[in-house]
């Protein structure tokens, strides 16, 4: 499916939000996101001056360094292109992460951490997104590591957290129909 055709139009602002996943040496996992904004044209910051198309007006980065468990136990935060001299005092916060679980209740972490001008709008967006990062990352990782070595998985007693949360993995779908059938109700139950 593609989206429809689009009126004519011109780039004007383009941002770039980039999130890996990490199996470290020593058992950790680093969790690392990357936010770029740029424009297609020349325009005055007045704390800055001028600024090129194309030049950065945001390059940030932070780095989470969680367990097994996604509990945070290291932040690294990098803000090397910023468009007014204040916003280096934002990543100041971020420590405040720090014990904090990425999973269920994690927008209301960030919020209730580093909310309003105790953080950064962009680095809170940033952070959003790396809870589903480090889902995809560790325990994806953890089971082929797992079933490379023959280790079996073990019997679900709980359905894991992202079924009965998406379309696709409604309780009563498809999907866990066939992947999870220990937790599937049929349509219309209750």
């Amino acid at each position: 499916m593609a989206l429809p055709p689009p009126s004519p139009r011109k780039l004007s602002h383009t941002r770039t939000a980039v999130y890996s996943g990490f199996e470290r040496n020593d058992g950790l996992w680093d969790i690392e996101a990357a936010l770029t904004d740029v424009k297609t044209y020349g325009f005055i910051i007045p704390s800055q001056g001028p600024k090129e198309p194309g030049d950065p007006i945001h390059g940030l980065n932070i780095r989470l360094t969680v367990d097994d468990q996604l509990k945070i136990l290291e932040v690294a935060t990098d803000m090397a292109h910023i468009p007014h001299p204040e916003c280096d005092q934002a990543p100041s916060s971020m420590h405040r992460l720090i014990g904090c679980t990425l999973g269920a209740g994690w927008r209301k972490t960030i919020e209730s951490k580093i909310g309003g001008v105790e953080g950064c709008t962009h680095l809170r967006e940033l952070l959003f997104n790396m809870a589903t990062v480090a889902f995809q990352t560790i325990p994806h990782a953890i089971h082929f590591r797992n079933d490379q070595a023959g280790i079996p998985r073990d019997i679900l007693t709980t359905p894991p957290p992202y079924v009965g949360k998406c379309k696709t993995w409604a309780f009563d779908g498809a999907l866990v129909q066939r992947y999870y059938p220990m937790f599937f109700k049929k349509p219309g139950s209750s």
